[in-house]
């Protein structure tokens, strides 16, 4: 029954959290975050099932789901539109991203790269839509939002060299430098985030090959994500 509202996509919630956490600690609070927080949570609940029903061929299996988040998110986001319109100047890269995530899900290639590097960008956008709803120019969050893409780009493909692409050299070492750029814009943002990212660096070229299993890789990435969260603080 739980599956059947809730997705069993556990490092999704890292993707929703963290960078809307960013955008808080960077730019503050205001009230519309609060519908905004919905409207973001709902509105991956609505797309994970309209993927779904793209992928299936088969929307009316998923009605309910696509009925209730659908009604969610419309309203929760007209909330925040009606006092913060500004946050309209990123409907078209959100729809440009969704759209892309929707041609691979079409095609039942929703794990492929780009279509995570999608989800990515998706995800990081959120850290420059709180600042609009905070009144705060997007220069005040760039270094939270550079953290936050430079983590999650490498994760995406780190992940994989420890699941579902283990033993392929090339993910491995598109991994790496991966990492190994994001480390170095990391320290160009602040000398705080180098620990981790170097951390991060070590572990896309040490730990791939070791035979963890997925709920321990994703344990571990949750303890990053509060360090990630630690290193914004200090922006």
């Amino acid at each position: 029954m739980r599956r059947q509202w809730v997705p069993p996509q556990h490092g999704a919630w890292a993707m929703l959290a963290v960078p809307l956490l960013a955008g808080l600690l960077t730019a503050g609070c205001r009230w519309p975050d609060l519908p905004l927080a919905g409207a973001w949570l709902a509105g991956y609940l609505l797309s994970y099932f309209a993927f779904l029903a793209i992928k299936t061929r088969r929307p009316g299996r998923y009605r309910a789901q696509l009925l209730l988040y659908g009604a969610v998110a419309g309203v929760l986001t007209a909330a925040v539109v009606a006092a913060r319109p500004a946050v309209l100047w990123y409907a078209p890269a959100y729809a440009v991203l969704v759209a892309a995530n929707a041609w691979f899900a079409a095609r039942r290639r929703e794990r492929a790269l780009l279509g995570g590097v999608a989800s990515v960008l998706q995800s990081c956008l959120m850290v420059f839509v709180v600042a609009t709803v905070a009144g705060k120019p997007p220069a005040t969050v760039l270094g939270a939002f550079l953290l936050c893409l430079g983590y999650f780009a490498g994760t995406v493909l780190y992940v994989k060299t420890m699941i579902r692409e283990r033993g392929n050299p090339a993910f491995k070492r598109w991994s790496i430098a991966c990492h190994a750029v994001a480390l170095a814009v990391a320290a160009w943002v602040t000398l705080w985030a180098v620990p981790l990212f170097g951390w991060l660096l070590v572990r896309a070229a040490v730990l791939p090959g070791r035979g963890w299993t997925p709920k321990r890789v994703g344990l571990v990435e949750m303890a990053n994500c509060v360090l990630l969260l630690a290193c914004v603080t200090a922006l």
